[in-house]
């Protein structure tokens, strides 16, 4: 449950630094460059905390399934993005594409 855990905090951290990386101007503005650098550092570490408890793939399917879908809702609430239904559908294809590894990964152990 740990690594569950400490996963779920790796996305938190890694979509808090991708949403402030419009902030660092293409890294020419140094404190909030060093906000994204630290926090891709930071999910980064997590991450490699986390594989060591579950299986690579089926982390990697959830950072990279969860963390897309969670920068998606941030950019929509916060940033001003839009988030139009063909956006809409790929963020669902997605998540069900998570859910279909982790359904697949525990059934066959």
């Amino acid at each position: 449950m740990v690594a569950w855990g400490l996963l779920l905090t790796a996305i938190a951290v890694e979509v808090g630094a991708t949403a402030v990386l419009p902030r660092a101007e293409g890294f020419h503005n140094l404190p909030w460059s060093a906000v994204v650098v630290v926090g891709y550092g930071l999910a980064i570490w997590l991450l490699t905390v986390v594989v060591h408890q579950l299986p690579v793939a089926t982390t990697y399917a959830i950072w990279s399934g969860l963390g897309t879908a969670g920068i998606a809702v941030v950019g929509t609430l916060f940033l001003g993005e839009r988030l139009d239904p063909v956006k809409l559908a790929a963020l669902a294809l997605i998540i069900c594409g998570v859910v279909l590894l982790n359904v697949h990964g525990t059934s066959a152990h």
